[in-house]
């Protein structure tokens, strides 16, 4: 059998809320394992506060796991980087967020974006490669010099999908990355993601509560609930055939 590309053993995550004089641990994410597969889409359903952006952001080592260990190549990551994930870390493992105009800073241009990011982790910023990053997630090339607040929320997310490509990774952690867009563009983001995955053996873990776009775009298939992993399989059987208590029910 192949090995995951990435492992979760017992993920836990807490968080204390309240006020200085009176806080409590609220659990967010509790014993949560799972395997991602080299070249798959894994989708990661469940409602609004079920936990499933809280393991993205533990994954992109932007939340530090309570408990747990994160595999990568197994390697525990969380062992071995404990402050903060290092560059080679980071050239495996990109994220796309929710809000494609919130990750993109409005001061600069489509450009800056995706020269810095060449740039930080040993590529050439030539033209060929910023016309390339742009054609391959379908934009056009006179968009390099366009600012975020004069692109669609459509072509936003796509030049953020851009920006994490241009590190080569194995895998992209996609945040519920087409719930801020127009029903009209969400399947064109889908089928790039689909698109990568083929032409590029990308791994993704796609985060979302739409189980008609988990159906669509995923391999296999995890429903959280209430900080827990209850569900998990094949995307089709996940969905034709339930839990008996499951959020795909609903």
């Amino acid at each position: 059998m192949t090995e995951p590309l990435l492992s979760v053993r017992g993920l836990t995550k807490d968080f204390q809320v309240g006020t200085v004089f009176s806080r409590r641990r609220v659990r967010a994410v509790n014993d949560v394992s799972f395997d991602l597969p080299a070249g798959r889409i894994t989708a990661l359903v469940g409602e609004s506060g079920s936990g499933k952006s809280t393991i993205a952001r533990c994954l992109a080592r932007l939340e530090q796991p309570t408990a747990g260990e994160v595999l990568l190549d197994g390697e525990d990551v969380l062992r071995t980087e404990r402050r903060r994930a290092s560059r080679a870390y980071r050239r495996k493992v990109q994220m796309v967020f929710q809000d494609p105009f919130g990750s993109l800073n409005p001061v600069h241009r489509i450009e800056h974006f995706h020269t810095r990011a060449l740039v930080l982790h040993g590529h050439s910023a030539t033209p060929e490669a910023l016309r390339e990053l742009m054609t391959t997630v379908g934009l056009t090339e006179d968009m390099l010099q366009s600012y975020p607040h004069e692109l669609s929320g459509g072509q936003r997310q796509r030049v953020s999908i851009a920006r994490a490509l241009a590190v080569e990774p194995s895998l992209i952690l996609a945040d519920e990355p087409t719930s801020m867009l127009d029903v009209s563009v969400r399947v064109g983001v889908l089928n790039l993601m689909r698109r990568l995955r083929d032409e590029r053996n990308i791994a993704m873990l796609y985060i979302t509560h739409d189980l008609g776009s988990a159906r669509y775009l995923a391999d296999t298939t995890m429903v959280m609930f209430a900080g827990e992993l209850v569900e998990g399989g094949d995307a089709l059987a996940v969905m034709d055939a339930p839990a008996p208590v499951s959020y795909t029910q609903l």
